[in-house]
């Protein structure tokens, strides 16, 4: 039975709703803000910020007038998943969402509570449906099933009975209601299966038989699965296995690199739409056939504020809400939200396209990291790996860079680091062994997509000239008492730019 007119008149609200925020974006924040105070009111965090009698956004200002960044918060989200309640959102939280990306631990863990389940990433999904079937009026998702690809709750914590951290993406499906598995593949054991070696064919078994009419889940990750799926069926496309495909919903990682791959496996017809949608919550989703820019959410349980990008680094930024952006300046990130984040950096920069509706792009992130695959890479990551190695191997590092090597049709992607050695190991190969073992040590996230070579091949390394990075940054103007190189790269600039001086 095809179920999208069912779906398009049940959700066609959402597109009603967004129609209406133009001219009101302060209202409607000021809204999602009201609530989102209520609620901190009655917090241990509130109250030792001295918040309890917070009312508007002026006190909200003058009472927390700086960022809360993550490793702030790390003590109150641990006594979180130890059980305690009311910490910075009130009562139990028991879903946490892991990731990497900080200079204090190999993974953070974000308050997934039940406010954010619905108010959020529920309802931000559904407003994906909703915009989709309204830009589509042909669509007939519902008659098919919905391939989704998620996550496990591989983490490396001890934890109290009841509590759940792992990958956004199992939270939510744990979670779910259990009509929409009725819709979806594959089912709950498989899709949280935690080792890969195992679940890429179970997997491609779940769903090659299946009438799949839309897909969800991060490029990178998909395009293995896809591949495995058309060469178990013996196809040329993943049209020939599914034809009555019709929609990638993606998000997490840049489509651009991977569009080309994607035109190789699908049809013409294949329809691609995005979304914001993170740990810390659903943010925007695109809105038009033609126009990439995103639809911020103003009313799924986060408040939004921006900081200039020249700011990003000062002990006090101007930090500006919504309704006074400028249309076209890149912003930080920051957000208050109903997982118990409070002015919290994101740590991602947006560039705002319109004001009025209020849409954005993803402009990158606000420190140098390598995420080409949903990896999060971080340089703290990269000096503890190559510090260790380096004392293992008795050498030592003049300067470095990284970037990715993207896959091609005939093999998967990678990274590739460019080092200048002052006292070389004595295998470089052996370097680059010992270096992507550590790198997994550090990052959870790399770690699982370097899991049985799955998603990731093993790093590469390019031994530098004696010299090469001096040369490249006095060509760049930049050499002298303000060398910077860029340790990490999402883009092959300027890898490939310092590798022409090699």
């Amino acid at each position: 039975m095809n179920f999208t007119p069912l779906a398009r008149f049940l959700l066609g609200r959402r597109v009603k709703e967004a129609l209406s925020w133009t001219g009101r974006t302060q209202e409607i924040q000021l809204g999602q803000l009201d609530f989102l105070l209520r609620n901190l009111r009655q917090t241990k965090w509130g109250a030792e910020k001295g918040l309890s009698e917070v009312r508007s956004y002026d006190d909200f200002r003058r009472l927390l007038p700086s960022v809360s960044a993550y490793a702030g918060l790390r003590p109150y989200v641990m006594r979180m998943i130890a059980g305690e309640k009311d910490v910075l959102w009130p009562g139990l939280t028991r879903n946490f969402a892991q990731s990497s990306g900080t200079s204090d631990g190999k993974s953070k863990y974000i308050p997934v509570t039940p406010a954010s389940f619905s108010r959020s990433h529920y309802k931000g999904g559904s407003s994906v449906i909703s915009h989709y079937l309204s830009l589509y009026p042909d669509s007939r998702i519902f008659a098919g099933k919905s391939f989704i690809l998620g996550g496990s709750f591989a983490n490396e914590l001890t934890l109290p009975p009841g509590v759940r951290v792992g990958d956004l993406s199992a939270n939510l499906i744990e979670n779910i209601n259990p009509l929409v598995n009725l819709t979806r593949v594959p089912s709950k054991r498989i899709a949280l299966l935690e080792d890969w070696a195992v679940k890429l064919p179970a997997l491609v078994s779940a769903a090659a038989d299946h009438d799949i009419t839309n897909i969800s889940g991060v490029p990178s990750w998909f395009l293995t699965v896809l591949k495995q799926i058309i060469k178990a069926k013996g196809a040329q496309t993943i049209h020939d296995v599914w034809p009555n495909l019709e929609v990638f919903f993606h998000g997490g990682i840049s489509m651009a690199p991977y569009r080309e791959q994607y035109s190789h496996i699908t049809d013409p017809k294949m329809r691609y739409l995005e979304c914001y949608n993170a740990s810390e919550g659903f943010f925007a989703v695109q809105n038009a056939i033609d126009d990439q820019a995103m639809l911020l959410l103003l009313d799924c349980g986060t408040f939004f504020e921006f900081i200039r990008t020249e700011e990003a680094d000062s002990d006090r930024p101007e930090i500006i809400p919504a309704w006074k952006v400028e249309e076209g300046e890149i912003y930080e990130l920051v957000i208050t939200s109903c997982n118990g984040l409070w002015r919290y950096p994101l740590g991602d920069t947006v560039r705002i396209e319109s004001v009025e509706p209020l849409k954005i792009t993803i402009a990158g992130r606000t420190k140098s990291y390598i995420n080409a695959f949903g990896e999060e890479l971080m340089v703290q990551n990269a000096e503890a790996a190559l510090t260790k190695v380096c004392k293992t191997l008795d050498c030592e590092i003049s300067n470095y860079t990284a970037a990715p090597v993207y896959a091609s049709d005939h093999s998967r992607g990678r990274h590739e680091w460019l080092i200048e050695f002052n006292r070389e190991p004595e295998s470089i190969d052996e370097f680059a062994r010992q270096l992507d073992l550590a790198l997994q040590q550090e990052n959870s996230d790399y770690e699982a997509k370097r899991s049985h070579g799955i998603f990731l091949d093993r790093l590469t390394i390019v031994k530098g000239r004696k010299g090469v990075f001096d040369k490249w940054l006095a060509a760049t103007g930049k050499l002298g008492g303000q060398r910077k190189v860029p340790r990490l790269s999402n883009s092959r600039h300027p890898i490939d730019e310092i590798l022409k001086y090699n």
